[in-house]
């Protein structure tokens, strides 16, 4: 089976060439920008996205209006897996965090194709997985680890997705992300600029030191990513771990 490497989004990559050709005529390329939101708690889900280069946010709403980054996506995912568990509703606010390039398809047609395609339903599965794992261990980040720490992580995941050194993001968006208040996440920062692990300039974040940067997060990041990458190799290759929560 061919696959289409050539393709921004991960999931729609590892889709043989037949399958990707028939699921294209319903994807819809979109451009989705800094601030959009794409869904809210208890929305109907009308549109699934495939992001490449856009990154978008999973947020937890508290009292309606405080919210927590639970989730962050990019070309590795999909925006809409309620529909692949059977509900037709959002949890969270999907909020796009970084601008870039996307494939949409209206949710009706998306879950006749799920339906058709068995090869789509493995990658979406094996996904839904994943992205189930870092919630479950960005809560035990959030509750157990030091701002810095999950600063790095935060900072290294996003690394993966944009695949850029530089991307941009003010103190106050990364204050709702981590959830914590905007003079932590400075301080935080400039620990890790100190170190010369990145440089951050009027909302630029450029990464300086992968190797350290990745030494100075906390072992979430490892966990996740690891989880991540033997569920694309197949289940083979999966390795247990252990929360550093645990």
């Amino acid at each position: 089976m061919t696959r289409c490497a050539s393709i921004e989004n991960s999931l729609l990559a590892a889709l043989p060439r037949k399958e990707y050709l028939r699921l294209l005529a319903g994807l819809e390329p979109v451009t989705l920008t800094f601030g959009e939101v794409l869904y809210e708690p208890g929305q109907t889900i009308r549109h699934v996205y495939f992001p490449g280069s856009s990154l978008v946010s999973l947020l937890t709403l508290v009292d309606g209006h405080l919210a927590l980054e639970v989730g962050l996506l990019g070309r590795d995912g999909v925006v809409g897996v309620p529909l692949i568990l059977g509900h037709n509703e959002s949890a969270v606010r999907a909020l796009v965090q970084g601008t870039g390039t996307a494939m949409r398809m209206a949710a009706a047609q998306f879950l006749e194709e799920f339906e058709l395609s068995p090869p789509l339903q493995q990658e979406l599965y094996r996904y839904t997985h994943t992205l189930m794992a870092q919630i479950s261990q960005t809560a035990a980040c959030n509750r157990f680890h030091v701002v810095e720490e999950r600063l790095a992580r935060w900072l290294l995941m996003t690394h993966d997705r944009v695949k850029s050194d530089k991307f941009h993001m003010t103190h106050e968006f990364l204050g709702v992300m981590l959830g914590v208040r905007r003079v932590g996440v400075t301080k935080a920062a400039q620990a890790l600029q100190k170190r010369k692990l990145i440089r951050y300039t009027r909302g630029d974040i450029t990464v300086l030191d992968r190797g350290g940067l990745e030494a100075a997060a906390c072992r979430c990041y490892e966990i996740v990513k690891d989880m991540h990458d033997g569920a694309r190799a197949g289940p083979a290759v999966r390795k247990p771990q252990v929360s550093a929560a645990a």
